[in-house]
């Protein structure tokens, strides 16, 4: 995509749904060896969740130099931050294979990298980077699992970690969107269930290793109860 067609270096504060839509389009066409569910996927995560938007907003205020996406699925949001000059390299960890490999062909050319990686796995270590990101990766993990993993990525950050989390404490939210949860994991045979921790637990780690924790609404239009924590260390 070319840069001109972009938004200017904080831009994204005021970018409409046209910036966001060439931005997305640009990214999805990195995946035209793909299959049609995937690229339909990749087109409408970038299109419609909150979160891209969000994380573009903060990206343009403070890039985020040299990212880890824990959880990257098929990478398009740390494709999406290289094409818009918001991260300087990507490392994309997931554990599923099929999508790693339709992320490396999609970042062709790009500076990014994905690896397998079982985030559950006991004293599982994390690249150290700028940046580490985990979008919808907590809630869906043993909560025994979820503890170490944090404590991990307090660790690896060198400037920020931002999560987007399923907050279990907003009310008929929480409660929607366990509901929508409960009945998709049936739909699909996942037995494993869901266990949000409190945004208190998941802000602890950090705030011990000396980050600054924000917590702000990243639902959009949704009536899920999606939050996006922000651990960032001072004067960074």
């Amino acid at each position: 995509m070319p840069a001109a067609s972009l938004p200017r270096p904080g831009g994204w504060d005021a970018a409409g749904r046209a910036e966001l839509h060439a931005l997305a389009a640009a990214v999805s066409a990195r995946y035209a060896g793909a299959s049609r569910f995937a690229r339909g996927f990749v087109g409408g995560k970038l299109r419609h969740d909150p979160a891209t938007l969000a994380l573009l907003r903060l990206a343009a205020r403070r890039p985020f130099g040299d990212v880890v996406d824990l959880g990257c699925g098929r990478g398009q949001l740390g494709l999406a931050l290289l094409a818009a000059g918001l991260a300087e390299r990507l490392t994309g960890l997931d554990l599923d294979r099929a999508k790693l490999e339709e992320a490396r062909r999609a970042a062709a050319g790009l500076p990014a990298r994905f690896a397998e990686a079982d985030l559950a796995a006991p004293g599982v270590a994390l690249p150290e980077c700028d940046t580490l990101l985990m979008v919808d990766v907590l809630y869906q993990m043993p909560e025994p699992t979820q503890r170490p993993l944090l404590a991990a990525a307090a660790s690896a950050a060198r400037r920020r970690v931002l999560v987007r989390a399923f907050d279990p404490d907003r009310g008929w939210r929480s409660a929607a969107g366990l509901a929508m949860e409960v009945l998709g994991r049936a739909v699909r045979g996942d037995r494993n269930a869901i266990r949000p921790l409190p945004l208190a637990a998941l802000a602890a780690p950090f705030e011990a290793a000396g980050f600054a924790v924000s917590v702000s609404p990243c639902w959009g239009n949704t009536p899920l109860p999606n939050v996006l924590l922000a651990a960032e260390r001072p004067g960074e």
